[in-house]
């Protein structure tokens, strides 16, 4: 009889952390991008070449009279963070990538049972739900749930500009020291990885539409944000036209920020 119970207890408990890691209803998961965020040198200048790129500015956060952070719309539900460099000791460019999730307190306690912590979900400054953690090149990977009367919100159908060279923000390309611990780290997440030609694709189940691409580090290499066009060619024209330099290389444009940050215009098949 101890046996049998024994045996009952331990088939409830396994079939309790079964239940526990379950993942997400993929409404409750990882949606798609909210936004990428960098530190650029001189905000004026950088929203200015946004500008130029289509892009306009959504709405501003201050601290004390001062701009701390800047908002630039690609779509209703992804944006451009841009911080300002307010010591020489802070590096430019890349930041952190924010992810959409679709109910973030249901995705916060599912990585919890599964041994992934993340800080507490608490309201941000602009009324979002956010919450975040490291990946393990100690770059900050957030999660966001957009709410009613947040900023983002509220800017719904706004700041959309009738001139934007992509109105799709499609994921980045990141050089990494570490392939396997970061393809770890995101298979956690929930990504689906994909070796291709030596690099490491990820995808999101609930977000097909994702490209993130994480490829080997060495001196000099710069991450890369990436946005669908359905035409390159005319892509590249539009750009010329708006006075940016351009470089295309079949179906890719690559454009280069005053800070040298890249941007890349890929032509995909879901905008032709």
């Amino acid at each position: 009889m101890k046996i049998c119970c024994m045996g009952i207890l331990a088939l409830f408990c396994a079939s309790s952390m079964t239940a526990m890691a379950q993942p997400p209803a993929p409404d409750s998961g990882i949606t798609g991008i909210a936004h990428i965020a960098f530190r650029v040198s001189d905000l004026d200048r950088e929203i200015a070449f946004l500008g130029k790129l289509g892009y306009e500015e959504a709405f501003t956060m201050t601290n004390g009279g001062r701009t701390n952070e800047v908002f630039i719309k690609v779509n209703d539900r992804q944006f451009i963070e841009l911080y300002p460099q307010t010591s020489p000791s802070q590096p430019l460019g890349w930041m952190h990538v924010c992810y959409e999730v679709g109910d973030l307190n249901i995705l916060y306690k599912f990585y919890d049972s599964m041994g992934l912590k993340l800080r507490p979900v608490q309201k941000a400054s602009a009324g979002n739900l956010i919450s975040s953690t490291d990946d393990p090149e100690h770059r900050v990977t957030e999660f966001t749930q957009y709410m009613p009367g947040s900023r983002h919100t509220l800017d719904r159908g706004q700041h959309l500009g009738a001139g934007r060279i992509s109105t799709e923000l499609l994921g980045f390309d990141l050089p990494v020291s570490d392939g396997a611990a970061m393809k770890e780290f995101y298979t956690d997440l929930g990504f689906e990885p994909q070796n291709t030609n030596g690099n490491i694709r990820l995808t999101a189940p609930a977000a097909s539409d994702i490209h993130i691409e994480l490829r080997s580090w060495h001196q000099g290499a710069m991450p890369e944000f990436l946005f669908a066009v359905p035409d390159a060619k005319k892509a590249a024209g539009e750009l010329k036209n708006a006075g940016v330099k351009a470089d295309r290389m079949d179906g890719l444009v690559f454009v280069h920020d005053p800070d040298n940050n890249i941007f890349v215009f890929l032509e995909t098949d879901s905008n032709k």
